[in-house]
């Protein structure tokens, strides 16, 4: 099902580097912003091969849609960045039962996406019609999973910070809080879910093209991570196939009912934050960072870009706070003072909770036990979080719309 790795062919010697990066770049842009009902086609993508002027595109459609009008508009949004010519090999899914089910359907093997250049009167036409795109999707507009109370995403601006122990820590907490709690790992570049849970050996099942999340001390979680074939397995893939496999993961997998799903999202603002904020209905988002000045000024950048995403900020927690000796016990805070603070003022936002420096909450994650499976001295920290979490959240909350089919 993840078949996303690009097939590579030798690029033709008048292309250079450059060129090369910036119609790779342009590419990655049109396939996103372009949309076939309600999603964008890069979710649609199985394979993807450019040689020069010549885009080969390996695509699952709608059963309803028009294979011939995409290429015709998808050449008209890539021929101003050089593509000249694309090739679509199309399987339309079937409907009705078994819908993950596939009729294959071969384009034409060449097309000239632009082949009414040569003709002056559709070359007026063209001028007269310019390129047709379709606005991106907002939060607003997106409706509620039905079995999925509330989404929350913990974001980072940067790595490093210990957004990943944050969010298993907070999931594990509002669980121990009575709630049902899955976890989705949409770090698709460095998935640390399985191995920060313990079931990195555990592979997901399919029924019915669907995945059956893995069972997590009681919670469901999906990640990249346990679909792949080793701890060593790269995953080199370019904005498309990331967003793609993001999209694969929420859309095709059978969630249960669910009060909160925590998603682990990769540091940055870059294409799957864009993504999820367009395709996902989000109730809200954590920011985790440190008190050091770095991490706080990609902090701000990761609540700019919620804030004009329209996804609301629950709040900032400040990690690796304080470091106490374990030797002298003196206390010192390594990465400064006040950061959470002052971010969370600045931003009109809750500081949700400090949570300390600490060796010990680091071995635990490392064993696949976190501090709050554990019930260690750490584990008041998180559960302090959840609270605050909890007593914000519901005015977050949206409309869950029942007719909705899976």
């Amino acid at each position: 099902m993840f078949n996303f790795m690009k097939k590579n062919k030798p690029t033709p010697k008048t292309e250079t580097p450059q060129q090369r990066a910036e119609r790779d770049s342009a590419v990655d842009k049109v396939l996103l912003g372009y949309e076939v009902g309600t999603l964008s086609i890069a979710t649609m993508v199985l394979g993807l091969e450019r040689n020069g002027e010549e885009l080969t595109l390996d695509l699952r459609l709608p059963e309803d849609s028009s294979p011939e009008t995409i290429q015709q508009e998808l050449g008209q949004l890539l021929h101003p960045h050089g593509i000249k010519t694309i090739h679509m090999n199309v399987r339309l899914s079937a409907p009705g039962k078994g819908a993950g089910s596939t009729l294959p359907k071969q384009m034409p093997k060449t097309t000239d996406a632009m082949a009414n250049q040569s003709n002056p009167s559709a070359q007026s036409n063209s001028d007269s019609e310019p390129p047709i795109t379709k606005a991106a999707p907002t939060q607003a507009s997106l409706a509620a999973h039905p079995r999925i109370r509330h989404i929350i995403v913990v974001a980072s601006g940067k790595g490093g910070v210990g957004k990943s122990t944050t969010t298993v820590n907070i999931a594990l907490a509002l669980q121990k809080l009575g709630n049902r709690v899955g976890v989705l790992d949409a770090d698709i570049y460095g998935p640390s879910m399985p191995t920060m849970l313990g079931v990195a050996d555990v592979k997901p099942q399919l029924e019915n093209e669907q995945f059956v999340p893995v069972d997590a001390h009681g919670m469901a979680m999906l990640s990249i991570g346990s679909l792949l074939d080793g701890d060593n397995t790269p995953v080199a893939w370019r904005g498309p196939k990331a967003t793609g496999a993001l999209m694969q993961l929420y859309n095709q997998t059978n969630w249960p009912q669910l009060d909160y799903l925590v998603i682990d999202m990769p540091p940055g603002t870059g294409d799957i934050q864009l993504t999820l904020a367009q395709r996902i209905p989000v109730t809200g988002a954590v920011i985790v960072t440190t008190p050091q000045h770095i991490a706080l000024l990609d902090a701000q950048k990761g609540i700019e870009m919620f804030n004009k995403t329209n996804i609301p900020v629950l709040g900032v927690v400040e990690n690796m706070a304080l470091h106490t000796c374990s030797n002298c016990n003196h206390t010192e805070a390594i990465f400064g003072t006040g950061g959470g603070e002052f971010i969370a003022e600045q931003y009109q936002v809750p500081l949700l909770g400090q949570l300390p420096l600490a060796s010990g909450i680091r071995a635990q994650v490392d064993k696949g036990e976190p501090s709050v499976l554990a019930d260690d001295e750490f584990a008041p920290y998180y559960l302090s979080i959840a609270k605050n979490i909890e007593a914000n959240i519901s005015k977050f909350a949206k409309p869950v719309d029942d007719k909705r089919i899976f």
